[in-house]
């Protein structure tokens, strides 16, 4: 496959890109900073073999999604859209966890699907969002982690935003009267369905987005439950249900596995993924 990736210097992203790239993958990184990989002896060596391409760049900045994905076209058509984009949050004691801009996640992913749109035969695209992100879901997140969801209420409804924007493209019902509909603070403009490029209702279907629950630096279990026929995780379609935490390396497991193995199974949904 090949594949552009956009927010993978870390975490997520970045785990599941070496597990593509381990699979012989072709990975163009769109990184605001190539530096970031300069001391990475794992990213190195895929860039030294040619399967791993560092392009710098800001997914705020249309121009600069577009540059990545002509230059990822250069290997090939356009296979996969990875999109793990979150920022670097502070600490408000008035609003908890925020990120700035607040609406980053949602402008990056605009600018993505304007820029992609056009692709023929349409990439798969895969966006990682948060368990809880509407208020239907959150009301079944489970009561014991509720305080902590509080905390991220700022990137939460940042992924809102983002999940609005595809379930738009995808064609999924958007329950405005139980989840509203993000403001202009977000979306950035009242008309951002309008957009140059941005794919009309319901016509992208090739689409994941994984709901993560409470994210954890843990280690990935999927690896050592596979040995003994399990899964490690579990993954719903929709809402969570029973879900806590989630290590990054786990959710990645996610990503590579539904990419690789199981889009059949996964296009054209949300899924919530948690122990």
């Amino acid at each position: 496959m090949n594949v552009l990736a956009i927010g993978a210097s870390k975490n997520i992203g970045y785990y599941a890109c070496l597990r593509l790239l381990a699979s012989g993958c072709n990975v163009t990184f769109m990184l605001r900073s190539t530096s970031v990989f300069n001391s990475d002896e794992s990213i190195q060596g895929y860039v030294q073999s040619g399967k791993a391409h560092l392009i710098k760049g800001d997914a705020l900045i249309e121009d600069d999604v577009k540059h990545a994905r002509d230059e990822a076209l250069t290997y090939g058509a356009l296979d996969l859209v990875l999109f793990t984009v979150g920022g670097a949050p502070s600490f408000s004691a008035t609003k908890g966890l925020v990120i700035t801009p607040a609406n980053l996640v949602t402008q990056c992913l605009l600018n993505v699907l304007c820029t992609i749109s056009t692709q023929s035969p349409q990439p798969k695209l895969v966006a990682i969002s948060v368990a809880g992100v509407t208020s239907s879901a959150r009301a079944k997140i489970p009561l014991v982690v509720k305080p902590i969801y509080s905390l991220i209420e700022v990137p939460r409804i940042d992924k809102k935003g983002a999940e609005r924007a595809i379930s738009h493209i995808a064609g999924w019902k958007w329950d405005a009267e139980k989840d509203g509909e993000p403001g202009v603070d977000i979306m950035g403009s009242s008309q951002w369905m309008e957009r140059e490029g941005f794919p009309a209702e319901g016509t992208f279907k090739n689409v994941l987005v994984i709901r993560p629950a409470l994210l954890t630096d843990g280690e990935c279990k999927a690896d050592k439950a596979q040995a003994k026929g399990k899964t490690g995780y579990k993954v719903q379609e929709g809402d969570p249900s029973g879900v806590y935490t989630i290590s990054r390396k786990d959710v990645a497991h996610f990503v590579a596995d539904a990419v690789l193995n199981r889009w059949n199974e996964y296009q054209n949904k949300c899924v919530t993924i948690g122990y």
